[in-house]
């Protein structure tokens, strides 16, 4: 399975690609994270559940981090496995591009899953993954620019990790 998409995102190239990196901002990103852990060059330990089609399961597993060009590129490739649903293995090569109203995030998503999971049929397991990009990258979007109805989230309730980012 595989898919392409773009983001315009109102933050500079440093700041969505420091964002890419970060623990924090991945686990407030990937739907149904419990907890990711870890370093960009160390890799990342994660715990995701999540429900595809009638199979709901606990994925543990390693995030690494790539082909890294800092501010302009890297490659997220992860796989999980969970217990008898099976695993599901998967990266995302994104790239950043400065334009005028901020960063254009263009992204490249493969995935593969095995085991029980493989036996729901693409069709479910396209959707599912498809659905996966569009929220974490929404999420990710949102978590970066505030909320979509043109307000800035107050200071006050800007997370410890985006104040230290943004330097606000």
């Amino acid at each position: 399975m595989e898919m392409s998409d773009t983001r315009e995102i109102k933050a500079d190239p440093a700041t969505v690609f420091a964002a890419l990196i970060s623990p924090e901002v991945l686990k407030e990103c990937v739907p149904g994270a419990q907890e990711v852990t870890g370093t960009p060059e160390e890799g990342f330990e994660a715990v995701v559940v999540q429900k595809v089609g009638p199979v709901k399961a606990t994925f543990k597993g390693q995030v690494t981090v790539s082909d890294i060009v800092p501010n302009e590129a890297l490659t997220l490739s992860g796989e999980g496995k969970g217990g008898a649903a099976g695993f599901a293995k998967g990266g995302a090569k994104v790239t950043l591009e400065a334009i005028p109203e901020g960063t254009r995030l263009s992204y490249d998503v493969e995935a593969k899953v095995g085991g029980k999971l493989a036996q729901l049929g693409s069709r479910i397991i396209d959707g599912f993954a498809k659905k996966m990009a569009d929220q974490f990258f929404t999420r990710f979007q949102e978590v970066l620019e505030g909320p979509e109805d043109g307000g800035e989230a107050p200071e006050a309730e800007k997370k410890g990790w985006l104040k230290r980012m943004t330097g606000g």
